[in-house]
């Protein structure tokens, strides 16, 4: 089962494209970070501003290391360090993401995400999706994965049977 299935992560930048539902978010900005809020999986990206180039990276993640500042009125995103099975877009372990946000109108922000893997790609590749803000009444919900989802159970129940019956040499 994947990740997705065992909701863990829809990984990035899945989960901000359309989905038959679960497609909202929110963008809260602090003085010192900023947070993006995922209705799918209900996942939450908190990208500290202006952390120096050269700071020590940590473990690797599902949704990487991001790092934020901005370029006049753009917010810029920077995420590198991902885990092999959430790399986004089939990239490696490698790849780096750099997603930019502009105002481009009072409702729309344009979203643009470019991504680079040397060991994938031959070059660099980029695609944009306007944002549209919606009114206050269509907040972000919960999203309850496993609320009454007998799927999991059942699937991870019959796989530990199968493994147990291989082990008797059944």
């Amino acid at each position: 089962m994947g990740l997705y299935d065992r909701c863990i992560t829809r990984g990035i930048p899945a989960s901000m494209m359309p989905a038959g539902y679960g497609s909202r978010y929110d963008i809260t900005q602090s003085p010192d970070s900023v947070v993006i809020r995922y209705e799918m999986i209900h996942e939450a990206r908190t990208i500290p501003f202006n952390v120096p180039a050269d700071a020590p990276r940590g473990p690797r993640k599902y949704l990487g290391d991001a790092r934020a500042w901005w370029e006049g009125e753009t917010l810029v995103v920077e995420t590198t360090n991902f885990r092999a099975e959430t790399a986004p877009q089939g990239g490696s372990e490698q790849v780096k993401m750099t997603e930019r946000f502009t105002a481009v109108a009072p409702d729309t922000v344009l979203w643009r995400v470019t991504f680079e893997d040397a060991s994938v790609w031959t070059r660099p590749w980029t695609y944009e999706m306007p944002l549209t803000k919606v009114d206050a009444s269509q907040q972000v919900h919960e999203y309850a994965c496993h609320e009454g989802n007998l799927a999991m159970r059942n699937i991870l129940s019959a796989q530990r049977a199968a493994d147990a019956a291989a082990a008797a040499g059944r």
